[in-house]
């Protein structure tokens, strides 16, 4: 059960709330958000939820069957809308595209990724400071002087920064340099990491693992907003299967069982769902299709050049193919529905 509570409610009422839901064999958790308060609460009755409805302090109630409970669109049907700058929020009905390269490598990359996708519309800039690598012998991003290299250039362009937080430590420093934390597939379940994301007022684009379900992808999310920040976006990035012929398989059922699932938007990753350069496209195209509220891609002047990733990673020519071709068929997406 979640139970809205009004904004100004008082401590005493809150704790007759908890005290009758004890009564009834409930065990509550209090959610304070940047936007509104909540008590989940967790028991093996039913109960007429009017009883708890009629109680002052009380905004509304909501039965939710779900093991995850606030990211569940049980409760509220309206699909939720992050809002990341006064142009710029992920939602239904207003497609966004997050590019860049794999990592930040240089200010002269930075400058010349920045520069043509600026000019291309695209208002998210996506890389990574920190990368987590296989090989303890790749090339692991430039650090905290990266990301700030990033920010100062990509904000000159008014772009906004979507880069990979990869520990605890790295969240207060990392504040002020960008304006999307994204969680990546091997910190999916690094619930420590996700209640101290549940503190911060940015957003958070939360990867699915790569062995993950979609249960254990919102349950993470689950972690974030009840420790305190709605602001979440999901991602499909590709999860590990038994086929060898691509890096990952790209899991576009995800995408309209997550809506149907959850409220939260849903945003699709093929660079790392598939790996494949040449394929990277007709994944995107095929995302936008299955209903995604934005697409993310890796992008770079020189592929072949790239210190990480560069096997999927777009050049500059290919990259603006897909822009065009990804709101053309945005386009046509919502020509579609209309007409069905």
């Amino acid at each position: 059960m979640i139970i809205q509570l009004k904004h100004e409610i008082s401590r005493d009422l809150i704790d007759q709330i908890n005290s009758r839901l004890g009564v009834f064999g409930f065990k509550s958790t209090e959610v304070q958000t940047q936007s509104a308060r909540y008590l989940v609460a967790i028991g093996n009755v039913e109960i007429d939820i009017r009883q708890i409805g009629c109680m002052s302090g009380v905004k509304d109630v909501h039965h939710v069957s779900d093991v995850y409970k606030l990211v569940s669109r049980k409760w509220k049907a309206a699909p939720t809308s992050i809002q990341i700058a006064d142009d710029v929020s992920i939602k239904e009905g207003a497609f966004n595209i997050i590019a860049g390269p794999c990592a930040f490598e240089s200010a002269e990359q930075i400058q010349s990724i920045v520069t043509f996708l600026s000019a291309r519309g695209v208002k998210l800039l996506r890389g990574g400071a920190f990368k987590p690598r296989t090989s303890p012998y790749a090339f692991r991003g430039l650090g905290i002087e990266g990301l700030k290299l990033a920010h100062s250039i990509a904000h000159k362009h008014q772009m906004l920064v979507v880069s990979e937080v990869m520990e605890i430590s790295q969240i207060g420093e990392m504040h002020d340099y960008i304006d999307v934390y994204q969680v990546g597939a091997r910190n999916t379940q690094n619930f420590s990491l996700l209640h101290e994301l549940g503190k911060v007022d940015k957003p958070i684009l939360l990867k699915r693992g790569m062995s993950g379900t979609i249960e254990e992808l919102l349950q993470s999310a689950e972690y974030i907003f009840a420790s305190g920040n709605e602001k979440i976006i999901l991602c499909e990035r590709g999860i590990r299967t038994f086929e060898d012929a691509y890096r990952n398989t790209l899991d576009l059922n995800a995408v309209p069982l997550l809506k149907e699932k959850s409220h939260l938007p849903v945003v699709v990753d093929p660079s790392h769902g598939i790996g494949i350069r040449r394929y990277v496209s007709d994944l995107a195209l095929a995302a936008i299709m299955a209903g995604a509220d934005g697409v993310i891609f890796e992008t770079h002047a020189t592929p072949e050049k790239a210190l990480s990733d560069g096997a999927q990673t777009l050049n500059f020519l290919e990259a603006d193919r897909l822009i065009t071709q990804l709101q053309e068929t945005f386009a046509f997406r919502k020509c579609l529905k209309a007409v069905l």
